[in-house]
């Protein structure tokens, strides 16, 4: 396997190719894949074709992935929109063949991708699961930068909040636990993890009186994997869980959706959290953050949570090496 970083370019427009220049010098080593022209102006840059190749120091290694057109920061264009997608897929074959040794990609811009290419997944993650053979996935936000450590993992994803209780079948909710589960063990070094899970109504439905999904069908469901050998809590109260001396008693989160996970990392963590899909045949991890199309090209972008991304691919490269 190779041992450096392929970080993908996300979005030209965005702060992405912004970021990855900021990024050198972190103590990781990693190559760039997109378009040269999509970088700061004057950037150092030595083109490779071996992912091994020795490049000068301060130098921005690149594995040259040519774009249909230049690009305006702040300004997505949709004939460059193909190429995102062709550099995450690229970024997927090399990483999947051993030339690299896990991936970190930059943000995209799913709307662009939508418009431009007719895109036709809700986001990264599910697109990384069709790449990989339509693998069963989670998504994970980790923290760096606090402790004890956060990470969270909703079992929904991108769907509008009124679907949630329909989409929160004991399946879905048991797929989210075991990927969690696998992946602390194999990517987190966590030999013996404990998992909280939280409930979907407040108070983790208050004995009945505010919703009746914890006590009927999340409960048994928990008692069942508790009874298979799993350590876990819950359902617990959301709104209770993540506090320091709480997040002390468990190594991931479970989530019932999206913000109810979200919002506690970035409120903890928000430079620092690192999103990472469980359950690939390979490693990739994202910085917790968007395109900031408003500030692309001003030299404003904090690297922190790039870094921090790069720096969690690496680690859990060395962990599955």
């Amino acid at each position: 396997m190779g041992r450096r970083i392929l970080l993908t370019c996300g979005e030209p427009a965005g702060v992405g190719p912004e970021l990855a220049v900021k990024a050198l010098g972190c103590g990781v080593d990693f190559a760039w894949i997109g378009d040269p022209r999509h970088l700061p102006a004057g950037t150092p840059v030595a083109q490779i074709t071996a992912p091994d190749a020795q490049v000068p120091p301060g130098h921005l290694p690149v594995i040259r992935h040519d774009f249909a057109a230049d690009a305006t920061p702040g300004q997505p264009n949709p004939v460059n929109a193909q190429g995102v997608i062709d550099v995450i897929a690229r970024a997927v074959d090399l990483v999947g063949r051993g030339d690299f040794a896990a991936m970190t990609t930059a943000p995209i811009n799913k709307q662009a991708l939508k418009e431009g290419a007719g895109f036709a997944f809700p986001g990264h993650t599910e697109f990384l699961a069709h790449l990989a053979g339509n693998v069963a996935v989670a998504m994970m936000l980790a923290s760096t930068n606090v402790s004890p450590a956060c990470r969270v993992v909703p079992a929904t994803i991108h769907i509008p909040l009124e679907q949630v209780p329909a989409a929160l079948s004991d399946e879905v909710l048991e797929q989210a636990i075991r990927i969690t589960h696998a992946a602390l063990i194999r990517d987190f070094g966590v030999a013996a993890p404990r998992i909280a899970v939280a409930g979907l109504n407040p108070h983790a439905g208050e004995g009945g009186t505010m919703g009746r999904q914890e006590a009927d069908r999340m409960r048994p469901l928990l008692d069942r994997l508790r009874a298979q050998g799993l350590d876990i809590t819950g359902p617990l109260p959301a709104d209770t869980m993540f506090h320091a001396p709480a997040r002390a008693g468990w190594d991931a989160a479970v989530c019932a959706y999206h913000d109810q996970a979200l919002i506690p990392i970035k409120t903890l963590d928000f430079a620092g959290g690192v999103n990472v899909t469980l359950g690939l045949p390979f490693v990739r991890t994202s910085p917790d953050h968007g395109t900031a199309l408003d500030i692309a090209g001003q030299g404003r972008a904090d690297p922190e949570s790039t870094i921090a991304a790069l720096r969690m691919a690496r680690d859990m490269a060395a962990l599955r090496a």
